[in-house]
């Protein structure tokens, strides 16, 4: 087997492990999630979740790709030959997940030029859901491919595709100490922009104001730790794709910290600039603010485009500027989802990263077109919901089980102590053994009901069916299928003595 590529320097992986954490969430999903579960009360159990469960299973992670050098199934199959199929449910969720993010990366690229002349006119909502996705009635309803949509997407993949193919040190990380520099120094100009406009301080109120008497309620409790699991790209393989690229001596406790708390940080700012502006355009249409924030999609292609519209001056280089932060967040994303998918293939058949990538990113990047159809939004919206609530934190719940209770965990705590500047200590162990399970046990199984008694979305059973539920059945077969091959000749791993 050759020689596994390394990260040329710690700030590249901690860059590239930030980029990954830091998505298109942090900058339209958690800002309205503080919002709506008690503002400055909600960063206390936000904070709580992150020490809790974010951190642990970060520094786990971390730990495990960095002792075992291999992608997310070669680290499991040398823990447990048995586990090795748990790697290929998170490479093939990881799969899923890449092929539906680059069409929100796609749209954020076209909204970069729309921003110059606001090409959305007086109803944001009308030209992002008729002139430029031409929304079908349903999700069965196809409706063709959108050549709008079509290249900004063809576009992306090859971006995804010349910076894979590169490699680790060469593509990877230079792509990631360019475009994290410049994510945050744009996010930082339209935080100071946002929080400097009129009206600017009712938006941070309804972002920061605590309303404690939400704590006591369960549900926000969940929401903040279902925040935290998704926005540091844990356990759906990545994490520990990445850190099997560090050399030797690498302070892995200190980069788990490092990473979770910048990715937090930047979700902080982005809250700064989004609900500053918000504010801004609840004031100069004399409403109340409730009636102009939004969530998800919506928040981004349609609220704050019309936002953008309401700014005194340089609305289309604010317009510009925000959009081009959310192709760099997503960008950055997607980049550590392929790599996930692809490590994997690479170990497990022992070929070379340019024909893997190459295969690969084809097969993705077709798998893609469904989105750039009429239907595109409603899919996205249903794959979303079904490879998130269930893929992801399935997948979470199994495997921190499996490591904190049928593997010793003190093996990687011996591994990862020696080589950090602080150590982990019996918090770790009891986070992992006794909190994160019962939080992810309690959030998967409420999905689970709250599907089976409601349709999500109001979609019909049908479309559910065929996008939803058979998806996850055909992640299952995927994941068997590539567990049931064997590892090609050169690729014999030994089970590490623990």
């Amino acid at each position: 087997m050759a020689q596994r590529e390394q990260w040329g320097t710690r700030v590249g992986f901690i860059l590239a492990a930030v980029g990954s954490a830091i998505g298109l969430g942090n900058i339209w999903r958690f800002p309205y999630m503080a919002y709506d579960n008690g503002g400055g009360a909600f960063l206390i159990p936000y904070f709580f979740a992150l020490l809790t469960a974010g951190i642990p299973i970060m520094i786990l992670e971390f730990g495990l790709g960095h002792k075992y050098k291999g992608s997310a199934p070669l680290t499991f199959a040398q823990i447990n030959p048995k586990w090795e199929i748990l790697g290929w449910w998170q490479v093939m969720v990881s799969f899923v997940i890449a092929v539906y993010y680059v069409i929100i990366i796609a749209w954020s690229f076209s909204y970069i030029g729309f921003s110059f002349n606001q090409a959305w006119g007086g109803d944001p909502t009308g030209f992002f859901i008729g002139n430029f996705l031409g929304l079908t009635d349903n999700p069965l309803n196809l409706g063709g491919l959108n050549s709008k949509v079509l290249i900004p997407l063809l576009i992306v993949w090859l971006i995804n595709f010349v910076i894979l193919f590169t490699g680790v040190k060469n593509g990877i990380e230079k792509a990631n100490k360019v475009m994290m520099p410049l994510l945050f120094f744009i996010m930082i100009i339209i935080a100071i922009r946002g929080v400097t406009l009129p009206g600017a301080a009712e938006g941070l109120n309804y972002l920061f104001q605590p309303d404690f008497s939400k704590i006591l309620n369960y549900k926000v409790w969940v929401a903040a730790y279902g925040q935290i699991f998704f926005t540091l790209s844990i356990a759906f393989a990545i994490m520990i794709s990445y850190s099997s690229y560090l050399p030797p001596k690498s302070d892995i406790v200190n980069n788990g910290f490092m990473t979770a708390l910048i990715n937090c940080g930047f979700s902080l700012l982005a809250g700064l600039a989004v609900f500053g502006i918000l504010g801004y355009m609840a004031q100069a249409q004399g409403v109340p603010f409730d009636k102009v924030v939004d969530k998800g999609i919506f928040l981004a292609f349609a609220t704050f485009p019309q936002a953008i519209s309401e700014l005194p001056v340089l609305q289309g280089v604010f317009g510009a500027l925000f959009f081009l932060s959310l192709f760099f967040a997503g960008l950055t994303s997607a980049i550590s989802i392929n790599e996930a998918v692809i490590s994997g293939l690479i170990d497990k058949f022992n070929s070379s990263r340019k024909k893997i990538t190459t295969i690969y990113c084809l097969v993705a990047s077709t798998l893609s077109l469904i989105f750039a159809t009429g239907a595109g939004l409603y899919i996205l919206d249903i794959v979303d919901h079904f490879i998130n609530n269930f893929g992801i934190v399935f997948g979470g719940l199994v495997e921190v089980i499996l490591l904190s209770w049928f593997f010793k965990l003190d093996t990687v705590k011996k591994h990862i102590n020696p080589i950090s500047d602080f150590t982990v200590g019996n918090w770790w162990n009891f986070t992992l053994k006794v909190v994160t399970p019962i939080v992810l046990g309690y959030m998967a199984v409420q999905n689970l009901l709250g599907d089976i008694r409601v349709p999500y979305g109001g979609y019909t059973n049908s479309a559910l069916l065929i996008m939803g539920w058979s998806l996850l059945a055909a992640v299952l077969v995927g994941a068997f299928i590539l567990n049931s091959i064997k590892w090609k000749d050169g690729n014999v791993f030994v089970k590490t003595k623990e």
